[in-house]
């Protein structure tokens, strides 16, 4: 069993057979649903380092220069699902309420009708505009689950973001941001023909077990 011991997800579909209340919003159990993890990684940018990346040798670290030319910004919007770590992505101009939309859109119809979606995201402002509630009041199936403030990095998708800059970005040279949507788009592919869902290996209530007891400490530090 991955994941959680309350959690049971199916391996391709990530359909859940009984999801632990996280975040206030309960899941039925005998729900069929998919939990994705949502965010955005803006002003991506488009880096031509002044020298080629050195690979790493025996006995010497891979090696950068410091300087580059950065040819423009792009914003990628990511959908990661919790139980297959398939990825659903989105390259855009702009990080507005509209690109937003436009990618549950997609997430919506690239989903078998029957699921409900479970969506995992943060209380950044693009998330809750009018436009963004009435999309949702028209898509029923679409639940959002916010993260505490300032807690996005509770959100699995940031890791992969982590994956996608330390082992792609950081290691590539783009000359524009065409290439540099060609580069990310090639990585998706590669990532959704072998994904690996990520594990935690504490349960929700060990975490927060875990931050009450550190908060307590601090909190009587200055007496």
């Amino acid at each position: 069993m991955r994941g959680d011991a309350h959690v049971r997800f199916g391996r391709r579909t990530g359909e859940t057979g009984c999801w632990k209340q996280q975040h206030g919003a309960p899941v039925r159990s005998h729900e069929r649903a998919v939990v994705l993890c949502v965010d955005e990684k803006t002003q991506v940018q488009a880096l031509d380092r002044t020298q080629p990346v050195f690979p790493l040798l025996p006995g010497t670290p891979e090696r950068r220069s410091h300087d580059y030319v950065s040819h423009g910004t792009i914003d990628l919007y990511a959908a990661l699902n919790l139980a297959s770590g398939m990825v659903i992505h989105q390259l855009t101009a702009r990080h507005r309420a509209i690109e937003f939309k436009k990618f549950l859109e997609a997430i919506d119809k690239s989903l078998p009708q029957g699921l409900a979606i479970h969506v995992v995201l943060d209380n950044s402002s693009t998330h809750k505009t009018p436009a963004i509630q009435r999309w949702l009041l028209s898509h029923p199936r679409v639940q959002f689950h916010f993260t505490p403030t300032s807690s996005s990095w509770m959100n699995l998708v940031e890791r992969w973001f982590a994956e996608l800059t330390n082992k792609w970005l950081r290691r590539g040279t783009h000359r524009s941001v065409k290439e540099l949507a060609a580069s990310i788009t090639y990585w998706v592919g590669t990532w959704n023909d072998d994904p690996r869902p990520y594990v935690w290996h504490k349960t929700a209530d060990e975490i927060f077990d875990s931050l009450a007891a550190y908060c307590e400490r601090i909190s009587e530090s200055g007496d």
